[in-house]
């Protein structure tokens, strides 16, 4: 009878101390990081800057921050940003108000000559709500005046056409991108701000996207990123120029 009692003491004890082990193991495990409040996905690209170099004395560096359109330009075509002093910082989906917190971090704090600003598709697509032109430009002037502040030059985009969107069709973009691009210009003028228009060469008859310059509607091919490269160019160089 005690060599039972013994046996079931000692059973006991055994998974007691195998269910501790296991607890302290989980405990000890790290833990995934919250990135719950990076509302503006600082994270993205806070380690590509911590190890960028500051630019030398001569370096004409320019960051292109912006949404998708720049993000997926890298990618379809890295060629046109190896070798030069062009820093991309496009995060798909975002809109205006995640750019303006992204500016110190993604613009400012990496020194540049130039920025180019294009703003304004994702609001206008509903990705997040209901959001007027008037406040996109609010954003965009912010971002322009923080720039001026820092002695950085100031590009800012006619965005690119779009009819409509593939993942919201409810919503008809053209009329409403062609206003905000009229407000761009306008705004530019007032500041000299140059104005680097990607609209002009990339529309069709309905004021969308030339349908063998873009792969949905929105986002151009790489036919339609080489005709935005070459506008691309000829505004770097009249921004750097420019003495505002």
């Amino acid at each position: 009878m005690k060599s039972k009692t013994l046996i079931f003491f000692l059973s006991v004890l055994a998974s007691s101390s195998f269910a501790q082990l296991k607890t302290d193991s989980l405990s000890n495990k790290p833990k995934k990081e919250n990135f719950a409040d990076d509302w503006a996905a600082l994270s993205k690209y806070q380690k590509e800057n911590e190890l960028l170099p500051p630019p030398t004395r001569k370096e004409k560096r320019v960051v292109f921050l912006g949404s998708s359109i720049f993000e997926f330009w890298k990618q379809k075509d890295p060629e046109y940003f190896k070798d030069k002093p062009y820093l991309d910082r496009g995060i798909s989906g975002q809109i205006s108000p995640q750019l303006l917190i992204r500016f110190r971090q993604d613009v400012i704090n990496l020194k540049p000559k130039v920025v180019i600003i294009l703003a304004g598709s994702n609001d206008i697509a509903g990705n997040t709500g209901h959001v007027t032109n008037d406040k996109i430009m609010d954003n965009i002037k912010s971002m322009a005046e923080l720039a001026r502040l820092h002695h950085i030059k100031v590009i800012l985009c006619k965005y690119l056409p779009v009819y409509e969107y593939p993942w919201n069709k409810r919503i008809k973009a053209a009329d409403s991108i062609v206003n905000l691009n009229e407000k761009i210009v306008a705004y530019s003028k007032e500041r000299n701000y140059t104005i680097l228009d990607y609209w002009t060469p990339l529309v069709d008859e309905r004021k969308g996207q030339r349908a063998e310059l873009t792969v949905d509607g929105v986002h151009p091919n790489l036919a339609g990123y080489k005709i935005m490269e070459d506008v691309t160019e000829v505004a770097i160089k009249k921004a750097l120029r420019n003495r505002h």
